[in-house]
């Protein structure tokens, strides 16, 4: 399979001749290394490059699978489609307030949260997910709140019995891992019962790392060295991951989850 160019800049010129290959009806034009705007739309590549660079092999494959499954979510959202039918479907992701640098903030259904991040909102189709905008919100008379709710209680039966995997270190810490690979691991960090779960497994409040969309640590919050170890792995996996969020730590208490560890201690 053909390898897509490692520099960035070559990187967005030739994501831009795909798709005016596969559609050329479409307008499409760079304004930056990573910045196609499409349609007057901007796309920032950054994750689809991370994509390509974590499997450099299937790079021209990766490329046309993700414009194929992008456009053709553009094309859902102009359905009409009614509440009744996509309720079921409403699902919760963060993301980094960062993505507001190349979507327009108003267009975005959204929900503030910690650690500088965003509750975001997609409709979750058998081949796809697709964002969930304020102009669809308001078709179904709903408004961000409501949709917190719905996205929440269906992140809850998404995956019922899920599956998470302790594992114990050297130094006395302990650790959490959820890995199905659903496109949601992070998004497990608002699931309400997260604390009552794994409280006792952990002695008591614990961190979690959520440095990309498809990971998801819990850790115990002592000892310190543990801690310090597994900060480091986030943080590299952050800077290297497609669709990363944070490289901070989220606090997880009875009460809620808070923001960074520095600011727990």
């Amino acid at each position: 399979m053909a390898r897509m160019p490692r520099e960035p800049e070559a990187f967005g010129e030739q994501v831009a001749r795909i798709l005016l290959r596969h559609f050329p009806d479409r307008q499409v034009e760079l304004a930056g290394p990573m910045d196609l705007v499409l349609n007057g739309k901007h796309l920032g590549l950054e994750n689809l490059y991370r994509m390509v660079q974590y499997e450099p092999n299937r790079g021209l494959e990766i490329v046309e699978n993700y414009l194929e499954r992008l456009l053709e979510g553009d094309s859902f959202t102009a359905l009409p489609l009614p509440l009744s039918v996509a309720k079921p479907r409403i699902m919760p992701r963060i993301q980094p307030m960062s993505i507001f640098d190349h979507l327009d903030r108003e267009q975005v259904a959204h929900v503030t949260y910690v650690n500088e991040t965003v509750i975001v909102f997609v409709l979750d189709m058998p081949q796809m997910t697709v964002s969930i905008t304020t102009e669809q919100l308001l078709r179904w008379g709903l408004d961000v709140e409501d949709l917190d709710v719905i996205a929440r209680e269906n992140l809850a039966r998404y995956a019922p019995d899920l599956e998470i995997q302790f594992v114990d270190s050297q130094e006395g810490g302990r650790a959490a891992i959820v890995a199905r690979q659903d496109g949601y691991d992070a998004a497990r960090l608002l699931l309400g019962t997260l604390h009552e779960r794994l409280a006792p497994e952990l002695k008591g409040d614990f961190y979690v790392a959520a440095p990309a969309r498809d990971m998801f640590l819990a850790v115990s919050c002592e000892p310190e060295g543990f801690v310090d170890r597994i900060h480091k792995r986030v943080e590299h996996d952050f800077r290297r991951l497609p669709y990363p969020i944070t490289s901070h730590f989220f606090v997880v208490t009875r009460d809620g989850v808070a923001g960074t560890r520095s600011d727990a201690a």
